[in-house]
């Protein structure tokens, strides 16, 4: 019985440690956040950026990215792949008022 314990955190620190290798092998680049576009998620949790790859094969390219958690413009973010963009937000613009 008291052996399976430690078997465990010996799987989950040879896991973490395959994390970081791959992230440091293969890809994640910092970008730089250059416009806030806005918020989206159901409660509003997530902000819409473009942001500025500054590494990689993608050095120099912007792209639209969602980011959780606190951001203002000028941070830098670090991106685990620079392929993917994230879609528009659908903002409803009607005549209010009209």
């Amino acid at each position: 019985m008291g052996s399976k314990k430690p078997q465990r955190i010996k799987e989950q620190t040879q896991q973490q440690e395959s994390t970081i290798k791959k992230l440091s092998e293969g890809g994640a680049v910092n970008a730089l956040v250059e416009q806030i576009i806005g918020r989206t998620g159901g409660r509003g949790e997530v902000t819409q950026a473009k942001v500025k790859v500054l590494g990689g094969k993608n050095e120099g390219k912007s792209l639209r990215r969602n980011i959780k958690g606190p951001i203002r413009l000028g941070d830098y973010v670090t991106l685990r792949e620079t392929e993917i963009e994230a879609r528009r937000i659908k903002t409803n613009q009607t005549a209010r008022g009209v």
